[in-house]
């Protein structure tokens, strides 16, 4: 940990000039308690870096969230062995695609039962708790893609993968979030928070880092919306693992329809998310933009990139982080300077010995793409412990 201004924590050894300017950005907020969290995987993102953790009272910014609210991973630890599985991986790769609609509009033929259950709970009968903003309460499109993409990955970097951990037994591990209706909802409320920003003549250092009062109807929908989709993303990642337990139970059983009888544990763990907590003696909003939460003894995930190592970690609960720890490895190159440098033998080099499909769109997401996750992990060894390391050898991706 070093603190590289006034009102800036950092656990980043590698950070980039300019992600370091929207963390300054972000710092000069008066709202915003004690300092901003940098995580060791940071990188520019769009308004607020990538890899943050700001703390806020009385506001929160809509972009510190980002437009994939609740994106985040699931794990599951299985009681099987590398033995135990077939030969034929591939297989099961092409199985789980079957199953569970991939890309940035993948959508499903028939909705799920989990998916109507949700959606009459959360908006066709809401109660208090979940109840979202008029704009989707009043958008039946909106709620019809939430209904359809409701068990669907997506595209860029979410990901399904079959894991072998120091012991080969066998995990499962998947990354996706609230689909395109947390996409549009995120939008609707950082254009909203601008707006206001423009009718109150207020500068900011970035536009978007327009910010919603505490108390303002505006900052209520979104709250609303924000937990909504949150609630949608952890249950969308439910949903899809449930689906790759089902395949999975037709390769290790005579007879599939054996899900529960695979499990042995699970974590399901956001990373662009805000929710209230108390550090410092304080009650805050905490906004951890590619961050998971990481209390002391606390379980979460942090993958690599497509090719290399992930691990299950467990917190310490480090007050100076609020309790925090990075969400993955971070990317060294944006997509399109990634597309520029790497080439398809640059795929089967480092994709060797993992089953996947071969696709130039997948280019962008190969681990020369991201940064060290072993440097990552190292950067926060005050942080967490690992519990787990992981080595997939199925890799599931859309493009």
């Amino acid at each position: 940990m070093k603190q590289i201004a006034e009102r800036i924590v950092s656990w980043a050894s590698d950070l980039e000039e300019s992600a370091e300017k929207q963390v300054m950005n972000i710092a000069s907020l008066p709202f915003v308690f004690k300092h901003v969290a940098v995580m060791p995987d940071a990188h520019m993102g769009k308004g607020a870096c990538v890899g943050s953790v700001v703390a806020t009272e009385g506001a929160v910014i809509p972009a510190c969230v980002g437009v994939d609210i609740g994106c985040g991973m699931i794990a599951v630890k299985t009681k099987f062995f590398a033995k135990d599985l077939p030969d034929n991986l591939d297989k099961i790769r092409q199985g789980i695609e079957r199953r569970i609609p991939l890309g940035a509009g993948g959508a499903n033929s028939k909705p799920s039962d989990a998916g109507i259950k949700f959606l009459d709970e959360t908006v066709r009968a809401p109660d208090e708790k979940h109840m979202p903003s008029p704009f989707l309460l009043e958008d039946d499109k909106l709620q019809n893609k939430a209904l359809n993409q409701f068990g669907s990955l997506g595209s860029g970097n979410h990901f399904i993968e079959i894991c072998l951990d120091q012991s080969e037994q066998v995990w499962l591990m998947l990354h996706s979030g609230s689909r395109g209706v947390g996409n549009v909802l995120a939008g609707k409320h950082i254009e909203g928070a601008k707006g206001i920003m423009k009718k109150m003549f207020i500068n900011l250092p970035d536009p978007d880092l327009a910010y919603l009062v505490q108390g303002s109807i505006e900052f209520d929908h979104y709250i609303r919306d924000l937990l909504w989709s949150q609630s949608y993303a952890l249950l969308n990642r439910e949903e899809m693992m449930n689906r790759v337990l089902t395949e999975l139970s037709y390769s290790l059983f005579s007879e599939g329809g054996h899900e529960s009888e695979i499990e042995v544990d699970r974590i399901n763990c956001h990373h662009n998310f805000t929710q209230m907590e108390h550090h410092f003696n304080r009650n805050l909003w905490v906004t951890r933009k590619g961050s998971i939460q990481a209390r002391v003894g606390q379980l979460g995930i942090v993958p690599g990139s497509m090719g290399t190592r992930s691990f299950i970690i467990r917190g310490k609960g480090h007050p100076m982080s609020f309790e925090s720890c990075s969400h993955g490895a971070g990317r060294k190159f944006s997509r399109n300077e990634a597309r520029r440098r790497l080439s398809m033998e640059d795929f089967d080099r480092e994709m060797k010995g993992v089953v996947c499909r071969r696709s130039e769109a997948l280019i962008d997401e190969l681990p020369s793409a991201y940064k060290d996750i072993d440097q990552v992990m190292e950067d926060q060894k005050d942080l967490v412990e690992v519990v787990a390391t992981l080595k997939q050898i199925v890799s599931v991706k859309g493009d």
